[in-house]
């Protein structure tokens, strides 16, 4: 297949992916070698069907018709798109689980997550994103929603859980995951295994 079909297949399965999305080159290994679809995003990203946010990193722009401008890439999606690249589990830990689960409306000065990789960090625009790693039975065989209720509550802190916090974090989980969470975070610390037994009540 020419460079030229690749870069067609690549443009193709962009456009078919909702706004906001981000790509790295792993995201092609379906389509193209890393080297032809890194080469091929720095191309799209010169003919303004993709954002370069940072090296071998990339975003299908949203356009906001409102503010007559771009919206600013999505951290969280870009941490993901990260570890997808170097093959990570991942778990937004600290001040940005607690963003993510609506329990604080202040938005993270660093994106923090903990992570089966090496300790890292990147920055883009005013974000930075660290990766910090931890211990595999924190993040591994666990599902993603249990991993980031016990994150939540980890930096939370046993004295500082709430009815209101209970609740917030109860309404966020479907039926199906409070189950798998009762099973998977019965090694966690027991006030965090208690917590999360009032949880999925």
């Amino acid at each position: 297949m020419s460079r030229e079909s690749y870069l067609k297949k690549i443009e193709e399965k962009i456009n078919n992916s909702e706004v906001g999305e981000i790509f790295v080159a792993s995201d092609f290994n379906d389509i193209a070698s890393s080297d032809v679809a890194n080469k091929s995003l720095f191309r799209l990203s010169e003919s303004g069907v993709v954002r370069r946010i940072m090296r071998g990193v990339y975003e299908y722009p949203e356009y906001s018709d409102f503010l007559k401008e771009y919206i600013a890439p999505s951290p969280d999606k870009v941490a993901h798109a990260l570890a997808r690249n170097f093959g990570w589990t991942i778990v937004p830990s600290g001040d940005t689980a607690l963003n993510l689960l609506g329990l604080s409306t202040q938005v993270p000065a660093v994106w923090l997550y903990v992570s089966d990789g090496t300790y890292k960090e990147y920055s883009f625009d005013n974000v930075t994103i660290k990766f910090k790693r931890t211990t595999n039975k924190e993040i591994s065989k666990i599902s993603y929603k249990t991993a980031l209720v016990i994150q939540a509550l980890k930096a939370l802190g046993k004295e500082k859980i709430t009815d209101a916090t209970i609740e917030k974090i109860s309404t966020f989980l479907s039926k199906a995951e409070k189950e798998a969470m009762l099973i998977e975070a019965k090694y966690a610390t027991s006030w965090i295994y208690d917590t999360i037994k009032t949880i999925c009540k």
